[in-house]
């Protein structure tokens, strides 16, 4: 085990558990039961971006440390913490930090969104890094309705620049805003796809967008010949959904079985494969 100098009443924490043992949708109340109070928000942060502990065996408990020290941190809705864990976004293999970030800000809470929002127009940020940001905006839209306007016009004012962004980045914006049924932004999200910017493997087309925000009632033109599968049939076929993209049940102790995001990555890898042939 490796010596980390971290204050005493975070060993209980480091060594916590398994987290793929525990209900992962209810998490424990580390603050109440261990007695971390604000006061260790400067060693969780550390904690939690420590990437040592990557290098744990992958049969200890300590390999979980950052993850209860992410929860924590929501938990104790710090705020000191925005920044810090915006940096865990370039981690995008990592499903745990995929599933859980976006939970941890909207227990932080709104005050995270300018930071976000900052994050997701930034250019320099790697593609998928973008879409971590957004996915923590789409989050706290749905936990913080009287912040749903303000995230959902970041969120539409990023797609507005569709000529400008990567078209899977303008696939995930758009597949945000209808889990958002941001049907505000049906307008912009036409001209997006429309302009052939989007990609629709990711997406879906402006027919199957409308259905989604309940503009439309079914299908008038079929389907172009890609593999689309909408967000509510990830949601209700997560077993099919690992047997289809060829992923084992039992998850790695690294990582949770987080199919949505992994089922869309899988779509992104794919098509950019296929832009590539086409060039």
């Amino acid at each position: 085990m490796q010596e980390r100098d971290y204050p005493s009443t975070l060993d209980k924490l480091i060594n916590y558990g398994n987290c793929r043992e525990m209900d992962g949708k209810n998490w424990p109340n580390y603050p109440e039961e261990l007695g971390i109070t604000s006061e260790f928000i400067p060693e969780l942060i550390r904690l939690a971006t420590d990437e040592t502990f990557d290098e744990a065996d992958s049969d200890s408990l300590e390999i979980w440390a950052p993850v209860h020290a992410w929860r924590t941190l929501g938990q104790l809705h710090a705020e000191e913490a925005i920044e810090p864990l915006l940096k865990l976004f370039e981690y995008r293999d990592n499903d745990w930090m995929v599933d859980e970030l976006p939970i941890v800000y909207s227990m932080i809470g709104p005050k995270a969104i300018p930071a976000l929002s900052d994050y997701l127009a930034n250019v320099e940020n790697e593609m998928f890094a973008r879409t971590s940001a957004m996915d923590c905006l789409e989050k706290i839209a749905q936990v913080h309705p009287e912040h749903y306007s303000e995230c959902v016009n970041i969120l539409t004012q990023q797609l507005e620049k569709f000529n400008e962004n990567d078209i899977e980045l303008n696939a995930f914006l758009v597949s945000a805003l209808v889990n958002l049924k941001a049907v505000e932004s049906a307008s912009t999200i036409e001209r997006a796809l429309m302009s052939e910017c989007v990609e629709e493997f990711i997406s879906g087309d402006w027919e199957d967008v409308q259905i989604e925000l309940g503009l439309k009632s079914e299908r008038e033109v079929p389907r172009k010949t890609f593999n689309f599968i909408p967000t509510s049939e990830i949601d209700k076929q997560k077993k099919g959904m690992a047997s289809m993209l060829g992923m084992p049940l039992e998850k790695s102790p690294r990582r949770p079985a987080n199919l949505k995001a992994k089922a869309k990555r899988k779509q992104a890898q794919k098509s950019r494969k296929k832009n590539r042939k086409k060039k």
